[in-house]
């Protein structure tokens, strides 16, 4: 392996040296990271090996806070929208994987697409996920053109704002290529960090087979102008410990050559797949318990990084590990290709099963019971926040004063143009809270704003 970012002797010399950290040297960690300071290896390795409940509970009360001080009450709202599943890898644990013949393999046509594009909009989303199949036919031209015809379909108020891609890696003119055509942020997952396990699970001569490759394809996106990027590992193909410190030293490794991290960190867990018996076989599953440390340790790690957490995951653990640091969730979503076609869909031939299959409009109404303020927020991005400009606000928790206003104008438009009315009711509740809690001068220069949106405009931000 030629990169220097991945060390595995340095992971587990930290990971062993990690072991039996005093309560006091694990508080200094807290405190630090209270501070809103990216923590180090060393430390993150600490706090990996923390057993102790007194200690882990204090870990969690301090996830809790650095996310309220950092982005507070809101949660950002997102779907992701399957574009074809063709794929030339064999990965051994993926229901995508090439072998598979259970899998049917189809591709939306332009039309396909537009109908995918109007129901969500239909339902109240503002900004998408592409995802895509690895295989030849979805380069760099074929992928601008399906953000093209996502930008560029409307129905009635609605519109998708902001599109992301997660897609295989590209070489640096395609990047470029993503760029002009109005990409938001680009997503890669390692899916694992550790190297002979990600030789064992991708088989050579495949796309994915490159080690290399793939862990560089955020460092060539970054030099084709995609200033946002999205990194992730598949938790349950190793061990969860190794999987958080790869995600951390690909984190400094993007501060150090670039100046700017990652702008979202994910971290899926394995889940059962069609006619796929990696999940049945792997002895890397992670506990619920772990998957909450796995969400703290990675907010306090990396106290300003947006952290996705996906409808892999069922209800109960959702509501569990929302409050530990999450940002950015999804709901309603569909993972077949043209899932949304049909309310009443029930997936039988996807990549993988998903947890939580209630609507968005149901989602949103127990995040309105739970206190968390409903965003569909897309100024940042068509505000020049992004990048280095988004990060030197975000790190010091001065974002949350313009992703709070901008949140608060969203959820008006949708519980405007979408919402059931019971959830309509406890929305126009948490506004009210929202606003009570903002200075005067402030505050009225939000109210401003929502009567604009109340009047009929849209698209309102700051």
């Amino acid at each position: 392996m030629k990169s220097g970012f991945i060390n595995d002797s340095l992971i587990r010399k930290n990971l062993e040296n990690g072991k039996g950290a005093s309560k006091a040297e694990i508080r200094e960690i807290i405190a630090k990271s209270l501070a809103k300071n990216r923590l180090e290896p060393e430390e993150t390795a600490k706090l990996l090996q923390v057993t102790d409940s007194e200690l882990l509970e204090e870990m969690f009360h301090a996830a809790r806070q650095l996310k309220k001080d950092i982005y507070g009450n809101r949660i950002v709202f997102f779907a992701p929208l399957y574009i074809g599943n063709k794929c030339i890898n064999n990965c051994l644990y993926c229901g995508f994987r090439r072998d598979n013949s259970s899998i049917v393999r189809q591709t939306l046509t332009k039309e396909e697409l537009e109908e995918q594009v109007r129901i969500l909009e239909s339902k109240g989303h503002k900004r998408l996920i592409l995802v895509y199949g690895e295989h030849p036919y979805y380069d760099a031209d074929f992928i601008a053109d399906t953000v093209n015809t996502v930008y560029n379909t409307k129905n009635g108020n609605g519109e998708i704002r902001r599109v992301n891609i997660n897609a295989a890696p590209l070489d640096v003119d395609g990047y470029k290529i993503l760029k002009k055509a109005g990409i938001g942020t680009f997503q890669i997952f390692q899916e694992t960090y550790h190297y002979d396990t990600y030789k064992l699970l991708h088989p050579e001569g495949d796309m994915k087979s490159d080690y290399e490759w793939r862990l560089t394809g955020l460092d060539r996106a970054m030099e084709g102008g995609i200033d946002d990027v999205g990194i992730g590992a598949l938790f349950g193909l190793y061990d969860w410990k190794y999987e958080v410190m790869g995600l951390l030293y690909h984190t400094i490794h993007l501060e150090e050559k670039y100046g700017v991290g990652p702008h979202t960190i994910s971290f899926p867990r394995i889940e059962p797949a069609i006619d796929t018996d990696f999940y049945n076989q792997t002895k890397y599953k992670v506990s619920d318990e772990d998957f909450k440390k796995i969400v703290a340790i990675l907010r306090l790690s990396v106290p300003y990084t947006g952290m996705i957490l996906t409808a892999r995951e069922n209800p109960e653990v959702r509501r569990e590990v929302i409050p530990l640091g999450i940002s950015q969730i999804d709901a309603g979503s569909r993972i077949g290709i043209g899932g949304y076609t049909k309310d009443d869909y029930i997936p039988d031939k996807e990549q993988f099963q998903l947890g939580d299959m209630r609507s968005l409009d149901s989602v949103i109404g127990e995040m309105s019971d739970n206190d968390f303020l409903t965003s569909f927020c897309t100024a940042c991005y068509r505000s020049g926040r992004t990048g280095e400009n988004f990060m030197c606000k975000a790190k010091p928790g001065e974002i949350q004063n313009f992703c709070e206003a901008n949140g608060l104008l969203t959820f008006k438009e949708y519980l405007l143009d979408y919402a059931s009315e019971e959830t309509k009711v406890k929305g126009e509740k948490i506004i009210a809270k929202e606003l009570e809690t903002i200075e005067p001068n402030r505050r009225k220069l939000i109210e401003e704003k929502i009567k604009l949106v109340e009047s009929g405009e849209r698209d309102v931000y700051f």
